[in-house]
């Protein structure tokens, strides 16, 4: 399928799939209740999605990635994300459940300005949430709870405590994926070991030179996952963002070359991947506490 439809509002992911439209801006998502089914289906979201899967009864292409649903799977979309869906089972109705909420909704209140630390929106689909039964069990329980509000006539609390509800469901996400990256700490530590290699043979070649400083998208690609998953990894493995990371390897490899050779400072920041040599210096003694020059005399002395 070539064709992209734009999910510019909930309403249309309900008309796909024959379910009943209570809110404009936010609908609880029940598939054992759909009237009608789609295939194979790309959709462009316009709207932020959470859908928990309790059966594997479909497979998502992410980009160039695929990944099938395992039973007990959360996976989340956010506005100006493409996915493919291709439906793996011959029946209408799945046992999946699910949340679509317009950026709208969120116009004015405090989860408009945090929404964006959630990051797992922006996670890829390979990258998704395992949810143990206890685990579904609370994801179900705030979805019943948004579900019986969208059921109470809209008034002036409405908003309020929709936005509510939805912040405690992606606070309980945000916890159960801390936990995934702690129990896939092995695996996360094999991320970890690659991704210093990786920027061992950044600086070790002439890459830095001719491509300049690595950015954190570069790693991520080559460690396959998105930017986002790796910085929250990283974060929960050492203690430090990629940034901070390659900018403390940047400090290292300076530092050897500071000492080993007689290359000036403009010879080593170029040769780090710096435009300009001041902003090694500006980083040197912002990291170090003193200029490269300074370093390096110390080391004479």
């Amino acid at each position: 399928m070539d064709k992209i439809l734009n999910l510019d509002t909930v309403d249309q992911f309900n008309q796909l799939y024959g379910i009943e439209t209570l809110h404009p801006l936010v609908s609880v998502i029940n598939m054992n209740k759909a009237t009608r089914g789609v295939s194979t289906i790309r959709l462009n979201y316009g709207v932020y999605a959470l859908f928990l899967k309790l059966e594997k009864s479909c497979s998502i292409k992410y980009g160039r990635q695929t990944y099938d649903y395992q039973e007990g799977t959360i996976v989340c979309f956010a506005p100006g994300q493409i996915a493919e869906t291709t439906s793996s089972i011959e029946k209408i109705q799945t046992n999946a459940y699910g949340i679509l909420f317009h950026p709208d909704l969120l116009r004015g209140t405090s989860l408009n300005k945090t929404i964006k630390d959630y990051t797992f929106f922006s996670y890829e689909i390979n990258e998704a949430l395992h949810v143990s039964e206890e685990e579904q069990a609370i994801i179900l329980d705030c979805l019943h709870i948004i579900q019986k509000e969208l059921e109470h006539d809209i008034d002036k609390h409405s908003k309020k405590l929709l936005v509510t509800y939805i912040e405690l469901l992606l606070g309980y996400c945000m916890r159960f994926y801390e936990r995934q990256f702690i129990t896939r700490s092995k695996s996360n530590r094999d991320v970890l070991t690659r991704f210093e290699q990786l920027l061992d043979e950044y600086f070790e070649s002439n890459m830095a030179e001719h491509d300049g400083l690595p950015s954190v998208k570069f790693f991520a690609d080559k460690l396959c996952l998105s930017a986002n998953y790796f910085g929250d990894m990283l974060k929960k493995e050492t203690g430090k963002t990629p940034q901070e990371y390659i900018q403390g390897k940047i400090i290292e490899v300076a530092k050897d070359r500071i000492a080993s050779t007689e290359d000036t400072v403009s010879q080593i920041a170029y040769s780090l991947g710096f435009q300009y040599p001041q902003h090694l210096c500006r980083l040197f003694k912002k990291r170090v506490g003193c200029t490269p020059n300074e370093y390096r005399a110390q080391m004479i002395s």
